[in-house]
C-alpha cells in the first residue's frame, strides 16, 4: 500500500529530531502569546537559542530594481491553492499574513493560477487594511477552462483581462510587481514587455517581473521595459540558476527572487530518508524527491544541520541566510501556513557568514552528488 504524505511525516518524526518543533519549544512562541497576538513582536522579546525577529530594530530592506522590499518575503501559494497541502481555511490564513506584516514582511507573492484565483482573494482580503505599507506581487500567463489551467497565454489582450481580474481579487488599484509567470512560446517577449509597459504607464502595474526564463529572454524584455525582478527556484539543492542567470540579473540591476528556498520544506528538516509520497501528492512528481534523491540529499541536510549548530540557528534559517549571503539583490520568498515558521524564517536575516565561511560551506556542498535536480545548461533555456 502506498503511504500518504501524512503517514510518511509521522514516521519521519519518530526517526529524526524535528528541528522546527524544537525551535518552537525553545522559543516558547515568544511567551506563548505570539499566535494569538502578533503585535507581541513589537515588544522585541525573544527567548531560546535560535535567531528571532527583533521588531524594535530598524527594518532591513533590499532592492528589486528600484522596488524596495523586506529581505525575506512570504510566498502565499500553498495557503489556499492546495498545491502541496490541503487548502487552508481563509480565516486561519489571514492572521498568518497579517502577523507577517507585524514582523516586518513587506513583500507578498501570489498568482492568478494559485487555486486558481483563491490565493489572490486571500491576499487581497488579508492585506487590504495595510495596502499602502506592503508590496504585492502577482503573475499572469495562463488560460483557464472550467476552473482549471488550460495552457499558456500571454497575448496582449489576455494580459489586460488577467490584470483586471487580479486588481479585483487583490482589492487594489495597482499591482506593485507584475510577473510573467511562464513564457508563452507563441508570443514574442517584446510584446509581453510592451503590454506591461503600457499597464505601468496607466498605473495598473508599477514594476515588471519575469519567471523561469533564460538570460537571452531577460535581456530582450529588459530592453523593452525595465525588469525589476526575476523569480525562479533556487536553494542549496537546486542551483542551476548560478549558470549565468543570477549574474545577468546583477549586471542589469534586476533583483532575484528564489522560490522554494528551503527546497519545499526539505531543508527545514521536514522529511528524511524514510519519507515517501502517495501518487496523488504533488511531492511525488518532484524529481529530487524520489527515494534515491532524498537519500542522496540527506548529506546536504546533514551539512545544513552542522552549520545550524555552529550558528545557533535552525536548518531553515541557515538555508535562507546562505541565499541572502550570495548576492545583495536576492530576496527569497519561503512559503508557509504557520506564523511561527514566518518568525523562524525572518530570523535568518540576523545570521551572517564570513567570506571564509562561505567558501568552506561551498566546498563542502559541491562534494555532494545531487539527484533529480536541474542541470546548469537548463538555465539557458526558457522553462
Amino acid at each position: 500500500m502506498k503511504k500518504t504524505v501524512q503517514q510518511s511525516e509521522k514516521e519521519a518524526a519518530k526517526v529524526v529530531k524535528n528541528t522546527r518543533r524544537d525551535f518552537i519549544s525553545k522559543s516558547a512562541l515568544l511567551g506563548a502569546g505570539m499566535a494569538a497576538t502578533p503585535m507581541a513582536f513589537a515588544q522585541g522579546t525573544t527567548s531560546g537559542k535560535t535567531k528571532s525577529v527583533d521588531a524594535t530594530a530598524a527594518p532591513k530592506k533590499r532592492m528589486l530594481g528600484t522596488l524596495e522590499v523586506s529581505p525575506i518575503g512570504l510566498g502565499c501559494m500553498s495557503m489556499k491553492s492546495g498545491s502541496y497541502n490541503p487548502p487552508r481555511d481563509q480565516k486561519d490564513m489571514i492572521p498568518v499574513i497579517r502577523g507577517a506584516v507585524d514582523m516586518g514582511v513587506t513583500f507578498f507573492d501570489t498568482a492568478e493560477v494559485y487555486g486558481p484565483f483563491t490565493d489572490e482573494e486571500l491576499v487581497g482580503e488579508a492585506l487590504a487594511p495595510v495596502r499602502d505599507q506592503v508590496v504585492i506581487a502577482s503573475k499572469f500567463g495562463f488560460d483557464f477552462s472550467n476552473g482549471n489551467r488550460a495552457g499558456r497565454n500571454s497575448r496582449p489582450e489576455h494580459i489586460r483581462t488577467a490584470v483586471e481580474g487580479m486588481l479585483k481579487r487583490l482589492r487594489t488599484d495597482r499591482i506593485d510587481l507584475l510577473y510573467l509567470h511562464r513564457l508563452d512560446p507563441e508570443v514574442p517577449i517584446e510584446d509581453v514587455a510592451g503590454t506591461v509597459k503600457e499597464l505601468i504607464q496607466e498605473g495598473k502595474a508599477l514594476h515588471f517581473g519575469l519567471s523561469e526564463v533564460s538570460p537571452k529572454t531577460i535581456r530582450k524584455a529588459h530592453a523593452e521595459q525595465k525588469v525589476a525582478a526575476l523569480q525562479s527556484e533556487y536553494s542549496l539543492i537546486q542551483r542551476a540558476l548560478e549558470n549565468e542567470v543570477i549574474d545577468t540579473c546583477g549586471e542589469l540591476g534586476i533583483g532575484f527572487v528564489p522560490w522554494g528556498p528551503v527546497c519545499r520544506g526539505f531543508l527545514g528538516d521536514k522529511f528524511n530518508e524514510y519519507s515517501r509520497f502517495s501518487d496523488d501528492s504533488r511531492f511525488a512528481a518532484v524529481p529530487y524527491f524520489t527515494p534515491e534523491a532524498i537519500k542522496a540529499h540527506m548529506e546536504v541536510l546533514v551539512l545544513v544541520r552542522e552549520w545550524a549548530r555552529k550558528k545557533n540557528a535552525t536548518p531553515a534559517q541557515i538555508s535562507l541566510a546562505w541565499l541572502l549571503a550570495q548576492k545583495p539583490y536576492i530576496v527569497p520568498i519561503p512559503g508557509t501556513t504557520k506564523l511561527h515558521h514566518v518568525e523562524e524564517n525572518m530570523g535568518a536575516m540576523d545570521i551572517s557568514f564570513t567570506n571564509g565561511e562561505l567558501k568552506e560551506f561551498r566546498a563542502s556542498l559541491e562534494k555532494i552528488s545531487l539527484v533529480g535536480v536541474r542541470q546548469p545548461e537548463s538555465a539557458l533555456i526558457d522553462q
